[in-house]
């Protein structure tokens, strides 16, 4: 059999070398990189394009979420495995609906990184057994017709909607998307319009409801 590529971010180290040796304790299953920065997980699956990426949910700069909508775009022949603390309903069809192909909890067994691997590399869904199954029925009944806020968002307005959620400044989020201070103050506005948001704590609290932070960020 031939070897399954793995990235890996997780942005605690400790946590990402555990499950970094789970990963490579499993047959045929070769990790090529990890990191702990959405950013440089998405330049590394630009760069090996590997079979699957394995993403925690929240990761500064970038959250996995929405490393899996872009990384759709750039190779979409990756499947990407989401793992989380959380199985609220709000995170998991946020998931699905980025396209990912696994959703994968911390306290999970051991057992089931390896059964997740398998699912997703034979082309089905993997979903661990904690998350409810009402939240699975739901989105495969409705799909798109109830459509959240979230979704009708750019991605630079959920990037910039996380890193204020972050508690960034506006000089570093320009800094960092190599942008004017005044284009992140106009996003900024742009984003509190469209989602009737007046204030900072609102957008913060938008954010976490709509699986872009997680609630300990």
């Amino acid at each position: 059999m031939n070897s399954i590529k793995v990235i890996l971010a997780d942005d605690h180290t400790l946590v990402r070398a555990g499950i970094r040796s789970l990963l490579e304790s499993i047959d045929s299953v070769e990790v090529v990189a990890d990191c702990g920065d959405g950013r440089e997980a998405l330049d590394l699956i630009d760069e090996h394009r590997p079979d699957v990426a394995v993403l925690d949910i929240g990761m500064p700069g970038l959250n996995g979420l929405e490393v899996a909508r872009r990384a759709a775009q750039t190779s979409p022949q990756t499947r990407v495995i989401i793992l989380s603390m959380y199985a609220d309903p709000s995170y998991v069809r946020q998931a699905l609906k980025a396209g990912v192909s696994g959703y994968l909890l911390k306290g999970a067994a051991v057992s089931e990184l390896s059964l997740a691997l398998k699912a997703v590399m034979r082309g089905e869904k993997y979903l661990t057994p904690k998350v409810s199954h009402t939240v699975v029925e739901g989105f495969l009944r409705d799909g798109d017709q109830d459509g959240e806020p979230v979704e009708e968002l750019t991605d630079r307005q959920r990037e910039i909607l996380q890193l204020i959620a972050e508690g960034r400044t506006t000089r570093e989020m320009a800094e960092l998307l190599d942008v004017s201070v005044k284009t992140i103050e106009t996003h900024r506005l742009r984003l509190m319009d469209r989602l009737g948001i007046r204030d900072v704590p609102g957008l913060v609290r938008f954010a976490i409801r709509a699986g872009l932070v997680s609630p300990d960020s």
